[in-house]
């Protein structure tokens, strides 16, 4: 059974309760599957990175056969800036979507989400299936200032792997979550001046487990 998100940012926990250690966040369009339900609390795997951690069932729309049907039929884009506007089309009620969130629709400038139409400006979105890493680079800068958030992946709060993920998923390119996992992607480099903007570069503890992108 799986679940779709349909709010801006929901934590991913290490256990089924509030207190507990922010894993990570589950930005708004993500799909997760559903492993395990305990009271009002859902323990899930991202379906684009497979992070795994747990999540106030209230805060996801469980999905019907007929919603993923629907899914399946629309293409999907990513938000290329740090927060763009959504509004309800009856309503005109605001929402504000983090960078990386994923729109699904065949309409640019619209969506559906749970039987409600938004509008959001097109020029915020890319195309999952357009890959540009000529755009790493600015779309990293637009984070500048962001304070630090362990397990945090907006603009709001970020860790270092939240911001290459993120930035990374703007630009078409799905990484995994943590710094240890993102290592094992792509080719390494032999020496410094071979590199080009958009490496990542990776360090380590002294006992040789990576802790830290850039």
């Amino acid at each position: 059974m799986n679940a779709i998100i349909n709010l801006p940012l929901v934590p991913l926990r290490a256990s089924d309760n509030e207190s507990s250690e922010l894993y990570s966040q589950l930005l708004f369009g993500e799909r997760v599957e559903i492993i395990e339900i305990r009271e009002r609390w859902l323990f899930v795997r991202n379906l684009s990175d497979n992070y795994r951690g747990w999540v106030d069932q209230k805060m996801v729309h469980v999905l019907s056969s007929s919603d993923e049907d629907q899914l399946a039929e629309k293409m999907k884009y990513v938000v290329q800036v740090p927060l763009t506007l959504c509004c309800k089309n009856h309503s005109n009620e605001k929402m504000f979507l983090p960078g990386g969130s994923i729109i699904h629709t065949n309409k640019l400038g619209e969506f559906t989400m749970i039987d409600e139409i938004y509008h959001l400006s097109s020029s915020d979105l890319i195309s999952k299936e357009e890959t540009n890493s000529q755009n790493l680079i600015p779309l990293a800068l637009q984070y500048l200032n962001a304070p630090y958030l362990w397990g945090g992946k907006s603009i709001l709060g970020i860790d270092c792997s939240g911001l290459v993920q993120v930035v990374f998923a703007m630009s078409g390119i799905q990484l995994n979550r943590d710094a240890s996992e993102q290592v094992e992607s792509g080719q390494a480099i032999d020496s410094l001046s071979e590199t080009k903007p958009g490496d990542l570069a990776f360090f380590e503890n002294s006992n040789g487990k990576i802790i830290h992108v850039g």
